[in-house]
């Protein structure tokens, strides 16, 4: 794994809080960035995931005949 080394700027209010997770969980205050930006960057791919899909949609709505195939799909099973 190839690391580098950057500095980040924190206002002092979110370095104490970033500090006192990182105690309770007990962390390192660098791999509990390292966590929340990976969290943060998937949050953002599947946003940018589900804006492309609603695009999709937007351009090229569905037809009723698409819908029907699905409706047995999503009915509750007969008991």
């Amino acid at each position: 794994m190839d690391v580098e080394t950057i500095r980040v700027v924190l206002d002092k209010k979110l370095l104490e809080a970033t500090d006192k997770v990182a105690r309770r969980l007990k962390r390192n205050r660098s791999a509990l960035v390292r966590e929340a930006l990976r969290e943060y960057l998937r949050r953002v791919e599947t946003l940018t995931l589900e804006e492309r899909d609603r695009e999709g949609y937007r351009k090229h709505p569905q037809t009723a005949s698409e819908w029907a195939c699905w409706e047995a799909e999503a009915a509750w099973p007969e008991k």
